[in-house]
């Protein structure tokens, strides 16, 4: 089963089941293509395929609906595939698919599986990354706009309005590892954002654990070395960057705000539980 998110990316994907059907040869199989109506309903059709013993269900979309698929999907026999046509595709980028439509289902038909690791941040899962601070902000403030461009003049805009916040984190043995003011906190379980934009390089999405990349503030000037190190995966060789390698986290600062998981914004306590579970979903890689 194909589930199609047509609002996915920078423009409306109008022909994209033409696309997924001429790449089809079945030998004999057969094949369902969806679209998604509302939001979480991507989760619904996910979860009814996995109900119904659908071996294959395919994500078609960007990190959003990445995410919405493969809640529903932890657990269970059947195997996750990911046609990426969203804005930033970090999770498939991460694992290799292709970022051409037909060359990715084509991979999909060669079945070829992996178990992979998701996170939880209070609960709520993620399969990419999940944070707070700037990113969450930026998140939230790009709302329903699509394109790089886009999102790079959201970026510039906010980074000249945005304070940073006091965060403490503690590791899984309950010590603190971090006590100060931080730009943004960022758990990856795979290694970008999307876009090739590496926040963690060395992160694994089969290691059982967590990157916690901490930014610290930093100036104007310190900012384009930052932007080129995140597009060259040396982001963790700054001084301004800290990174923590464990299994679970929790993260306080001094009031509820905003949080992302995958990209997607919403509002949080203020205290953060954050933890992995691993190889809890089968993808097609």
């Amino acid at each position: 089963m194909f589930i199609v998110n047509p609002e996915s990316g920078a423009s409306r994907k109008k022909n994209i089941g033409e696309e997924i059907v001429s790449c089809l040869d079945m030998d004999g199989g057969s094949y369902e293509i969806v679209y998604t109506q509302r939001p979480k309903h991507a989760s619904e059709l996910a979860l009814n395929a996995v109900k119904e013993g659908v071996p294959v269900v395919v994500a078609v979309g960007g990190d959003g609906t990445v995410n919405e698929v493969a809640s529903s999907m932890v657990g269970s026999s059947s195997a996750m595939g990911i046609v990426p046509i969203g804005s930033g595709n970090g999770l498939a980028r991460h694992l290799g698919i292709p970022q051409d439509v037909k060359k990715a289902v084509r991979k999909i038909l060669e079945e070829r599986t992996a178990a992979i690791d998701y996170g939880l941040l209070n609960r709520k899962k993620f399969f990419c990354t999940c944070g707070c601070g700037f990113d969450a902000e930026v998140g939230y403030k790009f709302g329903g706009k699509r394109g790089r461009s886009s999102y790079v003049k959201t970026v510039m805009k906010e980074f000249f309005r945005y304070s940073p916040s006091n965060y403490e984190i503690e590791n899984s043995e309950g010590n603190t590892v971090f006590s100060s003011k931080a730009f943004l906190i960022t758990a990856a379980n795979a290694g970008q954002w999307g876009n090739d934009a590496y926040v963690a390089p060395g992160a694994s999405v089969q290691d059982g654990l967590l990157d916690l990349v901490v930014v610290e503030p930093f100036s104007v000037l310190a900012a384009a070395s930052l932007s080129w190190r995140l597009f060259h995966r040396s982001l963790q060789k700054s001084k301004k960057v800290r990174i923590f390698r464990d299994n679970a986290f929790t993260i306080r600062r001094s009031e509820a705000g905003l949080v992302h998981l995958d990209g997607e914004p919403m509002f949080s306590p203020a205290e953060l539980e954050i933890s992995v579970c691993p190889k809890g979903l089968k993808v097609i890689v």
